[in-house]
């Protein structure tokens, strides 16, 4: 496809931006209740050109990186004054597990897209345009971890951050599929899970 005719990935405005909107909001419904969805699909079901869609969103990998910024979007925005760290991950969880339920739809074709491109990259070669690239919460992470930082070596902090980034991740479908966990458990669980490791990281960091 012509570069030139590709609208840039920036903050749409007028027009360009209610044509996104709609594109987006078109693609979550569909997506959370399940469903699978193309450009052309998409294109088709918003009453859009394919076109206009494809210029929006080049790739599969577009899309879906679209559909998880807006999904995701809160969490990442998430903030609270919250001063014990220990509760302010609770909270965090709390908040961001009902955002990923919500929206576990676009959640689970986005994964299945990273899979999907996982198999094809062992036997061709991906672009980097059209690799979908994970890993929207790391700064949020981070920044939930910021408090500890100074009381820890580099070994432990990395381990935080590992294990609160497992817990955030794909380990929520794991839970419903495997064990049919409902979403209140896995809730309660995940934060019972980093309580865990931040005391056992406290006291490993005081026998240094």
């Amino acid at each position: 496809m012509d570069k030139q005719n590709i609208v840039p990935k920036q903050k749409y405005t007028g027009v360009k931006k209610r044509t996104f909107d709609h594109l987006i909001h078109t693609a979550v419904t569909i997506l959370d209740e399940g469903n699978e969805l193309t450009i052309t699909e998409l294109a088709d079901k918003s009453k859009i050109s394919r076109a206009t869609a494809y210029r929006y969103f080049p790739t599969q990998s577009d899309l879906m990186s679209a559909v998880v910024n807006h999904s995701l979007e809160p969490i990442l925005n998430w903030q609270s004054d919250e001063q014990d760290v220990g509760q302010k991950i609770n909270d965090f969880l709390s908040f961001a597990f009902t955002q990923m339920i919500k929206h576990e739809g676009s959640i689970r074709a986005a994964m299945r897209l990273s899979l999907q491109q996982w198999a094809t990259a062992r036997s061709t070669t991906l672009s980097d345009s059209e690799k979908f690239v994970r890993g929207n919460h790391k700064e949020v992470l981070y920044n939930l971890l910021q408090p500890l930082q100074s009381k820890l070596n580099d070994d432990l902090n990395n381990k935080l951050i590992y294990t609160l980034s497992i817990i955030c991740g794909s380990q929520i479908t794991v839970l419903k599929d495997i064990w049919n966990l409902d979403d209140s458990y896995i809730v309660s669980l995940s934060q019972w899970i980093i309580n865990a490791v931040i005391k056992q990281a406290k006291q490993d960091a005081s026998e240094l």
